[in-house]
C-alpha cells in the first residue's frame, strides 16, 4: 500500500527519531518498572547529549538498567514518579540533592496525563487529602467531602514501545508495556513509538489497535531487545514432588 507524505513517520536509527529534543525538555516514558521500556530509545536519549530533563515515568529504572542509566549518566534534574523503590541510584541522588523528585499517587499519575491529554488543564480528587500529597494545593468540599486540586501532567517527548505498529502509528502493546503508553501518547506534543515489528497498513485489526496512530509522530522498529527484569519470581510446578 502506498504510503503519502503525511504518513512518512517510520525513521531507521533510534537517535534519528528523537530530532528535536532539547535541553530542559519534559520526558515521558512508558513501562512498568524494566518492563515494557522503550530501551532503544533511551539509549538514543543518551548519545542524542541532551541534559536538564524532567523525567515522568511510573519509576526511573532499577539496577542500573533502563531509565537508571539516565541518571548515571547525569542528564536528569528532575523525576516525576509513583514509586522510588530500592532503586539505588535514585535514592543516591535524591539525598544529594542533585536530582529532585516529586511523589504523585500512581491513580493521579495517570489521571493528570489523561487530562492533559484531553485538554483539562485540572481536576479534584480525593487522593491525597490530609497527607503531604495536598501541601500547597487547593482543596475543596464536594458533598461534604474534601477534594485536591491536580493539574494536567504534559510533556514535550512521550517514548514508548509497542509489540506491533504500522507506519502510520497504530499500535497494538504487549502486557506492561501497555501500562501509561497511550495516556501519555495523548498527553505529549511529540511521541516516538518502538515497535518490536513493523507490519504494513491496515494489517493490524481496527478493533485490535490500543493507540491509535493519530498521536504518534514517528515510529522506529526495534526487533531485538534485552528485556530485563528485576527479580525472577517462581513457585513450584503443580505436582511436582
Amino acid at each position: 500500500m502506498p504510503v503519502g507524505r503525511h504518513l512518512a513517520k517510520v525513521h531507521r536509527e533510534p537517535v534519528a527519531a528523537l530530532e528535536g529534543l532539547r535541553d530542559g525538555d519534559r520526558v515521558m516514558v512508558g513501562g512498568f518498572g524494566l518492563c515494557g521500556n522503550p530501551e532503544a530509545l533511551i539509549d538514543g536519549v543518551l548519545k542524542t547529549g541532551v541534559r536538564h530533563l524532567t523525567l515522568i515515568s511510573n519509576n526511573a529504572g532499577n539496577l542500573g538498567k533502563g531509565l537508571a542509566t539516565w541518571l548515571r549518566a547525569g542528564i536528569v534534574d528532575r523525576v516525576i514518579c509513583t514509586y522510588l523503590g530500592n532503586n539505588e541510584d535514585l535514592h543516591t541522588r535524591m539525598a544529594s540533592g542533585e536530582v529532585e523528585v516529586t511523589l504523585v499517587p500512581q491513580g493521579t499519575f495517570v489521571e493528570r496525563m489523561r487530562a492533559a491529554g484531553a485538554g483539562i488543564p485540572a481536576f479534584y480528587t480525593p487522593t491525597g487529602v490530609g497527607t503531604v500529597v495536598a501541601e500547597g494545593k487547593e482543596v475543596r468540599e464536594f458533598g461534604g467531602r474534601p477534594f485536591v486540586l491536580e493539574e494536567a501532567l504534559p510533556a514535550d517527548f512521550a517514548l514508548i514501545r509497542a509489540r506491533r505498529a504500522d507506519p502510520f502509528g497504530n499500535a497494538r502493546f504487549w502486557r506492561t508495556a501497555r501500562n501509561f503508553s497511550p495516556l501519555m501518547a495523548a498527553a505529549a506534543r511529540t511521541t516516538v513509538l518502538e515497535a518490536d515489528e513493523l507490519t504494513s497498513l491496515g494489517s493490524i485489526d481496527p478493533d485490535d489497535v490500543h493507540l491509535p496512530g493519530i498521536f504518534v509522530h514517528r515510529v522506529v522498529e526495534v526487533p531485538v531487545h534485552e528485556d530485563p527484569f528485576e527479580y525472577r519470581t517462581v513457585r513450584s510446578r503443580e505436582g511436582a514432588p
